[in-house]
């Protein structure tokens, strides 16, 4: 098709075909990586709807920047990534009251037995409690199903350094978990 001023427009069908086309990746994706992007958005604010809002908005600036990814096998990082960038500018935005994570209750999604929700709620409060270095890569890890070099790529760290900070992680809590069972042998000895 030729404009009045004699240039070529593109064809109506090649675009909408390339809108189409960017459409069903999109929801590929989406349907992909939603349940861990949730996932990981609800353990780093403890919040449903903010985590929710984290996922929403990572899948907008996901959707504008498309084009940008170009290697499907490499999305689930890359919308970690924006995800991680997202929960930072909400601080950015906002100042927060600060809570007690202790004093907190985190809704169950299931109803579990008491002790398994005991088990749960001991591992996310130790969790919690390690430094920020150990405890995002074992959340990468446990949460996200990333690789040691999977979770460099998104960390900006070296591969080992990673490793050893998920080896750290794991020995905190095996070492905080035998405590407890020490605490609890002597107490019913």
């Amino acid at each position: 098709m030729i404009s009045l001023f004699g240039r070529k427009q593109p064809e109506a069908d090649s675009v909408s075909s390339d809108m189409a086309l960017k459409q069903q990746r999109y929801h590929a994706l989406v349907y992909a990586v939603h349940g861990d992007l949730f996932r990981y958005a609800y353990w780093l604010c403890r919040d449903r709807q903010v985590a929710e809002d984290l996922v929403q908005e990572t899948f907008l600036r996901a959707w504008k920047s498309l084009d940008s990814l170009k290697d499907d096998n490499a999305a689930k990082a890359w919308l970690i990534t924006i995800l991680r960038r997202e929960n930072a500018r909400r601080f950015e935005r906002k100042q927060f009251d600060l809570v007690d994570l202790d004093t907190v209750a985190v809704p169950d999604q299931h109803a579990l037995s008491l002790e398994q929700g005991m088990e749960n709620e001991w591992l996310r409060r130790h969790i919690s409690e390690l430094a920020e270095e150990y405890r995002e890569p074992l959340l990468l890890q446990v949460l996200g199903g990333f690789s040691g070099e999977e979770i460099a790529e998104i960390l900006n760290l070296n591969k080992n350094t990673v490793m050893t900070r998920l080896f750290r992680a794991r020995n905190k809590l095996k070492d905080a978990l035998e405590k407890d069972l020490q605490a609890r042998g002597h107490n019913h000895g």
